[in-house]
């Protein structure tokens, strides 16, 4: 049986009013994105890539044309179904975490369950598997202030995780991050994408989009090329990074030390 695209636009339109002009945010975007696709959105400012994404995040209305998320037409739905919508079938992951900072790493990935019929027990276990799942099985109790920024944003994806949603939407998931913590983060996105999950990632770095299958450019408030991409391994990258930060370790150390290396 052939499965439904997560998200499906057909002559997506969206205007905004700027006292007497009219801004084109989105000119009649038609995009589909199948099950299990990892997808890199991009754009220079203005380009309507954000529109595009609080739109498919059901944070806004279009004006005109059709969207459908996992088959539900969902672009005429009053605010509420909207909220449910959200909250049910997408995760989201923003650039600044927007974790609560007096409450704790599982209370902060419990959060969204506290609109569930779930008991307060089963919030809890949900919530931990996730942080487990991100790798901050140990960190619970830590507050945002004791994580380091990729820490932080770990809780973030675990948060987004929590509701088993069907699409996570990444906002610059890397833009507040260093090389190294950015590779880690983008090492757990695309574990998760090879375990199933749909992921689509706003990012004006190239060096992120290139973690991506899929490249959508905007420009203007169209989509003027969606291409396909040999996805670069997070991981090696990662492990790359880490051997020539040994390499310069060791070079560093003779420089200081000239003497180390050579026999007695």
């Amino acid at each position: 049986m052939m499965q439904l695209p997560i998200i499906r636009t057909q002559d997506l339109s969206k205007r905004y009013a700027m006292g007497d002009t009219v801004v084109h945010a989105l000119r009649e975007v038609s995009v589909e994105i199948q099950p299990g696709e990892m997808v890199a959105v991009m754009g220079p400012s203005g380009s309507g890539k954000s529109t595009f994404m609080n739109v498919v995040g059901c944070l806004d209305r279009p004006d005109a044309g059709h969207y459908q998320l996992a088959g539900e037409t969902v672009e005429s739905l009053s605010r509420d179904a909207l909220a449910e919508i959200r909250n049910r079938r997408i995760g989201f992951v923003f650039q600044q975490f927007n974790l609560l900072p007096r409450t704790s790493a599982l209370e902060n990935v419990e959060l969204p369950l506290l609109y569930t019929s779930l008991s307060k027990q089963q919030r809890i276990e949900r919530a931990r598997r996730r942080l487990d799942q991100v790798g901050l099985g140990d960190r619970l109790d830590h507050h945002p202030s004791q994580l380091s920024g990729g820490q932080q944003q770990r809780v973030a994806i675990a948060r987004a995780l929590v509701n088993d949603p069907v699409l996570i939407l990444a906002d610059e998931p890397t833009g507040a991050l260093d090389t190294r913590t950015s590779l880690e983060v983008m090492a757990l996105l695309q574990q998760l994408n090879r375990d199933g999950m749909t992921v689509v990632l706003v990012t004006h770095e190239h060096d992120i989009a290139a973690f991506a299958s899929r490249i959508i450019l905007f420009r203007d408030g169209r989509v003027i090329s969606d291409t396909r991409n040999q996805a670069r391994e997070a991981s090696a990258s990662l492990a790359q990074l880490a051997g020539e930060g040994g390499q310069a370790a060791a070079v560093a150390a003779a420089a200081a030390d000239p003497e180390a290396g050579t026999d007695a």
